[in-house]
């Protein structure tokens, strides 16, 4: 078996800071499992502009789970305030003062003072850094942030590729000891069969065809070997997929779904203390396994 470096974690944390022109700009992702890719982009109002450009790069690098992403802006420098005069407001003051002047002998006698104390005439207006002079900085920051995150849900897939391959060790031992019971299985269920057959024969209504029904359900829950060849094929599936360079937490599902189904069916066949124990260790196993397959991406 190769080295298992392949399965991915879909919980994991990862941060990226860049700094620019004394403005400082930080990307924090944090990931967990979910069934498809969910992303929520939270930034500073006005920057949400990146944000379709923000969850492009994030899907390039994420194919499945719950992703949190934060982006913070420190250091900004408050917007510069530049003042111009409303000159068609202003030519409509002076315009209205000659015709008091003219009509009513009114002379308003306007200042400089008076100008500069009517809001009015002034137009303020506040000019922003631009967004996108920073879009290559804030791309630059979620990068680095998804190779930090990259880099944790790798080493934590490593951990639990570990782990769920010493559960599929420990299940090839349990099959390997239900096959050396299977013959036994075979024995017991045949002295069984014969309990019955003697019964019926005593009996002179029953139904020969009957007898023949019975006997093939009893030679059928006779065998066990089918299921238990399943139950190892599916292992050897299990093991080759943790090596896949690939999403594969859905295919490791199903795959635990159909040996939890094998494994029932050996318990209801094989009716026999000694099976049933190593029916239980594997159904303890594969739901310890489903847990950690749900965290895998």
């Amino acid at each position: 078996m190769g080295t298992i470096t392949n399965a991915v974690s879909m919980t994991g944390y990862g941060r990226g800071e860049i700094e620019r022109d004394g403005v400082r700009i930080v990307t924090e992702i944090r990931t967990m499992n979910h069934r498809f890719l969910d992303m929520v982009i939270r930034m500073p109002n006005g920057w949400m502009v990146l944000e379709d450009l923000i969850r492009k790069k994030v899907q390039q690098a994420i194919r499945r789970g719950r992703a949190d992403i934060f982006v913070t802006i420190e250091g900004m420098k408050p917007p510069e305030r530049k003042a111009e005069v409303d000159w068609n407001l202003l030519e409509s003051f002076i315009s209205a003062g000659k015709t008091l002047k003219e009509k009513w002998g009114i002379a308003p006698g306007l200042t400089m003072a008076d100008l500069i104390n009517k809001p009015e005439l002034w137009l303020i207006e506040e000019v922003k850094p631009s967004v996108e002079e920073y879009e290559e900085s804030v791309l630059a920051s979620v990068e680095m942030a998804l190779t930090s995150l990259k880099k944790m849900r790798r080493q934590e897939g490593i951990h639990l590729s570990r782990d769920l391959m010493k559960r599929v060790d420990r299940l090839d031992e349990y099959v390997g000891e239900m096959e050396k019971l299977a013959p036994e299985v075979s024995r017991h269920v045949g002295t069984k069969l014969r309990k019955r057959l003697e019964e019926w024969l005593g009996h002179s209504d029953i139904d020969p065809d009957r007898i023949l029904t019975e006997a093939a359900i009893w030679a059928e829950k006779a065998d066990i070997t089918e299921e238990l060849t399943r139950l190892k094929s599916h292992l050897d599936q299990f093991r080759h997929t943790l090596e896949i360079e690939e999403p594969i937490g859905r295919k490791l599902d199903f795959l635990i779904q159909e040996m939890n189904r094998e494994v029932n069916t050996v318990g209801s066949k094989a009716n026999l203390k000694a099976i049933s124990k190593y029916v239980v260790e594997c159904k303890s196993e594969l739901e310890k396994m489903k847990e950690q397959v749900q965290n895998i991406e």
